[in-house]
């Protein structure tokens, strides 16, 4: 080991002692070891020899970070819990005042991507609050962490690397490099490769600084939602109403069509304006089923899932986008008491279903065809709306 070598592995275990982690001496020189091995990659990658050491300056695994890996709930929120716990009326006027605030900004923005502020701001909102919290961690520290314990290493090493250019590259110092535990950073939440494809220098200054300046932020934002299909002017979506007797086997079936098609099958949106472009293609989306809000959803629902692929997401950043220009809430009622399945409730409900006669195959907590189909013909034998919605509210009736 060079001397040089030598001072940074002391200080690696200085700096950790000091700092109070409880890493015995085999943890520290498995660290050091893991350290000392990532750089003849970064230094490939164009990575300073002086800033990979001022990136892993004190670093030791953080135990937080391990243990988020270990934690992963199921996702079992239903898309109302998920919008009202991020879309309320105060938000969106923090939207409102943030909007007038980067009024010249996301004008600019809108003008140089095509992307309307309304949209930025929403996206915004809800990855940091506007800025409010952009996540405590280091983030070079975070993907070390994830990288030498092994998880998703192959992905999390390549951001890992990806990071630590972007600090030789000078756009952020390694301490103002902060981020999510997961290695997502700034105002916005970009992942390093991310940052490295769509991170722009909005204000001119010589730097791509998502952390520190608004503008590179929200131009940055502007511009990845622009490299994936963003049509200017257009809107996300509509809430929509169906007619009574709604054929919504067919719907499923018919997945995507023109406006025009699903306007001739009677659905309509509910302000009771016309679609202003027939043409459009777009996709029903029922998030509680029949009972609760429908929606068309048009191509830039599609862009905004690249941001976050989930439709609640997607959704919510819609809604807080169209709160943010004045709209109010959905005009349809999300159904009372509804809950979502965990994957043994929806095995018990396959379960169910298969004693009552309805084809699903193995129950294994799968919502699958099968099982969409025998919710249908239960709903349809039942005098329910024939949607196929999964959901709580559809276990409780079946264990009656």
């Amino acid at each position: 080991m060079t001397r040089s070598r030598f001072r940074f592995l002391g200080a690696l275990l200085v700096l950790a002692a000091t700092a109070g982690l409880p890493l015995t001496v085999s943890a520290q020189a498995s660290s050091a070891d893991f350290v000392r091995g990532l750089w003849p990659e970064a230094e490939r990658a164009g990575v300073s020899r002086q800033a990979f050491e001022a990136a892993f300056a004190g670093y030791s695994p953080i135990p937080q970070v391990i243990e988020l890996t270990r934690k992963q709930p199921e996702f079992t929120q239903t898309v109302q819990q998920y919008i009202d716990k991020r879309v309320t009326a105060a938000q969106a006027s923090k939207g409102q005042a943030m909007r007038r605030e980067w009024a010249q900004t996301l004008a600019g923005a809108q003008q140089r991507y095509g992307v309307q502020p309304e949209i930025v701001l929403a996206i915004w909102g809800m990855e940091t609050n506007f800025g409010g919290f952009m996540g405590g961690n280091n983030t070079i520290h975070a993907l070390a962490t994830l990288t030498e314990n092994g998880y998703r290493a192959d992905f999390f090493r390549s951001e890992l690397v990806t990071a630590l250019r972007i600090v030789s590259d000078g756009h952020v110092s390694p301490r103002s490099m902060v981020g999510s535990w997961a290695g997502a950073m700034g105002h916005t939440q970009f992942m390093p490769s991310s940052f490295m494809r769509y991170a722009v220098d909005y204000n001119g200054d010589g730097k791509k600084d998502i952390w520190n300046s608004v503008p590179d932020a929200l131009g940055s934002t502007a511009n990845y939602l622009k490299s994936f299909g963003w049509r200017p002017g257009e809107t996300w979506g509509y809430e929509v109403k169906l007619p009574q007797g709604f054929d919504f086997a067919a719907a499923r079936a018919l997945e995507k069509a023109p406006l025009s098609r699903w306007q001739a099958m009677g659905v309509t949106r509910v302000s009771g304006r016309a679609f202003p472009r027939p043409d459009d293609v777009g996709r029903l989306y029922m998030p509680a089923g029949a009972n609760g809000p429908a929606f068309l959803l048009l191509p830039n629902f599609d862009v905004i899932k690249r941001y976050n692929n989930s439709d609640s997401y997607a959704l919510a950043v819609g809604h807080l986008a169209d709160r943010i220009l004045g709209g109010g809430s959905f005009a349809t009622s999300w159904p009372a008491g509804d809950y979502s399945l965990g994957k043994a409730q929806r095995t018990e409900l396959q379960t169910l279903l298969a004693r009552a006669g309805y084809d699903v195959g193995t129950p294994d907590g799968v919502v699958g065809p099968r099982t969409r189909a025998a919710v249908m013909a239960y709903q349809a034998r039942a005098g329910l709306p024939a949607d196929g919605h999964v959901s709580g509210l559809l276990l409780d009736r079946l264990k009656r």
